[in-house]
């Protein structure tokens, strides 16, 4: 339902039902689920993707794609080499790298989100460096411009970080601007920079434009890029790295 709003814009109950191939009735129930956890939105005459000025809540950001986040922050974390710098930004997917970040060694990790930096402090082969800032408390990420300047301190080998949104062209995009000046700071004080994102975050709008994939070195997400959005990422040259699906236990 989300992939056909997000492609063909607001729609009808009934054309979605027909689409679907399912009732009605069944479609206005996963409306109804949809719309409580703000994935979309009920207009005149039909249901479409919500706005773009407000972001999902952490805490039902934090259980959508848990475990194709999980998965990729478990491979993200795979090319990073012990003895490394990073700064690691704001989201729920790169809380996901610095939890498979846990048996580095020698790492050095400054951030500007203090659930990575509480993950990362039982990690005791890491230092972890918290920014200073305004701190969100909806999601525990520091934002300002006392954020700015601390992250202009440093030069560091890898910047992780997400994102809210990709367009088909390439464009990264957000909700808070103050939180994509950072994230902009991020890019000019990594030698490396990684973007982290699972599937759903393409074509998904968001307010503020924070880059565009030509100043990203490798992207880990769940599934293939979207044709639509492929040849942006192929005349980047980004490297992309897809996470396999969950291992399942062996049945007897």
């Amino acid at each position: 339902m989300l992939n056909h709003l997000r492609q063909h814009g607001d729609t009808s109950v009934e054309e979605l039902a027909k689409i679907l191939r399912v009732t009605a009735q069944t479609i206005r129930r996963d409306i109804r689920e949809l719309e409580d956890a703000r994935l979309l939105a009920r207009y005149h005459g039909g249901v479409g993707i919500p706005s773009t000025v407000q972001n999902i809540d952490y805490d039902q950001r934090q259980v959508m794609n848990s475990d194709a986040k999980q998965r990729i922050g478990q491979l993200a974390a795979t090319h990073v080499e012990h003895g490394r710098s990073l700064i690691i930004n704001i989201g729920t997917t790169t809380e996901e790298v610095s939890k498979a970040l846990l048996h580095h060694k020698a790492i050095r990790v400054v951030t500007n989100n203090l659930n990575v930096a509480s993950i990362l402090s039982n990690n005791e082969e890491a230092e972890v460096i918290v920014a200073g800032g305004l701190v969100r408390k909806r999601d525990r990420g520091i934002v300002g411009e006392a954020t700015i300047d601390f992250m202009r301190q440093f030069k560091v080998d890898v910047g992780i970080i997400g994102v809210s949104g990709i367009e088909a062209d390439g464009t990264l995009l957000d909700y808070d601007y103050r939180e994509v000046r950072v994230t902009q700071a991020i890019f000019e004080q990594s030698r490396e920079v990684w973007l982290v994102a699972d599937q759903s975050k393409f074509g998904r709008h968001a307010l503020v434009r924070l880059g565009n994939i030509t100043q990203i070195d490798k992207f880990f997400t769940d599934a293939p890029v979207p044709p639509q959005a492929l040849a942006a990422f192929e005349k980047a040259g980004v490297e992309v790295l897809v996470a396999g699906p969950a291992r399942t236990s062996d049945v007897d």
